[in-house]
């Protein structure tokens, strides 16, 4: 059970608090990094590592059923993966709801379904159906009056839902398709409409990045992909353009296809492993959360007995 509920708080008010504290006082980070997960490990690990919250990356959870980040899951795999997600961590979690997977009363269902998956926030975003990664070709969006009404239809379930609603980040990919001001426009009649945060998807430059941050108020969030369409500033630099949260999609799932790719080729042309390369069997065994399981056998006395034991 998500550790920020059995204190009394939902995830969405501690992602709420987070936000609002950003920079105030020792020990507050100026920027909200948000490392992004795509299933149970990713999402401990992200939790082990120190973070303060995690994102939810459709990229990830597309990738791990093999495919690529192009509409092809839907509301039923995205909100099983945010229960897995959300219940592997203490974190408050960001999840990606892509369009919302219809019309403004199926992206109400969308929120009332990461809602129940424990996500801190959802991200609806401006592309047509079926939508796709923002940093790849063949993206459009939809027109700005259909692009509003996911926002309100968003952020009317979020008000519906009370404690529970989570925070909707509105996202638009309107600069590839429409221009600068045109995406800045969406910026701020998203916030109008009620949105807790804004994410203007692949501006170009930082000068575009400042631009936004210039002219859009409250949180937003910069999506830092390695050869992608942005420039990839770090963390100091973001805070000080203005911004709130910094996203890292790619950052483990490309490390993994790394590694992935090298143990294969290993053990496929019969070389012997390199203990260096690769995390011991008791860091294997702390990442999936053996040690907690055993403690809570000790505490209920149902722990076996092993014969080897000394």
């Amino acid at each position: 059970e998500n550790t920020a509920r059995m204190a009394g708080r939902h995830a969405p008010q501690v992602l709420r608090d987070l936000l609002s504290t950003l920079g105030q006082g020792a020990g507050k980070p100026r920027i909200l990094l948000l490392p992004c997960a795509f299933d149970g490990l990713t999402a401990r690990m992200i939790d082990r590592a120190g973070f303060h919250a995690a994102f939810m990356t459709g990229f990830g959870v597309s990738a791990s059923h093999g495919v690529p980040d192009t509409g092809l899951l839907g509301l039923q795999e995205m909100s099983a993966a945010a229960r897995i997600v959300c219940g592997s961590t203490s974190l408050p979690v960001i999840v990606d709801g892509d369009t919302g997977y219809g019309n403004a009363l199926n992206v109400k269902r969308t929120i009332r379904a990461f809602a129940g998956a424990g996500a801190a926030g959802v991200m609806i975003e401006d592309q047509v159906s079926p939508k796709r990664c923002g940093h790849t070709r063949g993206k459009d969006v939809v027109d700005f009056s259909e692009a509003l009404a996911r926002i309100q239809a968003a952020c009317d379930a979020r008000d519906e839902l009370g404690p529970t609603g989570p925070l909707v980040l509105a996202r638009t990919d309107a600069r590839h398709t429409h221009g600068l001001d045109a995406a800045l426009d969406r910026c701020r009649a998203f916030r109008a409409a009620g949105a807790d945060m804004t994410f203007l998807e692949a501006p170009r430059s930082e000068e575009e990045m400042a631009a936004y941050c210039g002219s859009v108020d409250g949180p937003k969030l910069a999506n830092m992909i390695d050869h992608g369409l942005t420039p990839v500033l770090p963390p100091e630099r973001l805070a000080e353009l203005g911004f709130s949260m910094a996203a890292y999609p790619l950052a483990l799932l490309s490390a993994a296809v790394k590694v992935y790719g090298r143990e294969l080729a290993r053990i496929r042309d019969g070389r012997p492993a390199v203990p260096e390369d690769g995390a011991s069997f008791d860091e294997v065994q702390a990442a999936v959360g053996f040690p907690e399981y055993w403690a809570e056998e000790e505490r209920y006395g149902i722990a076996r007995k092993d014969p080897q034991a000394k």
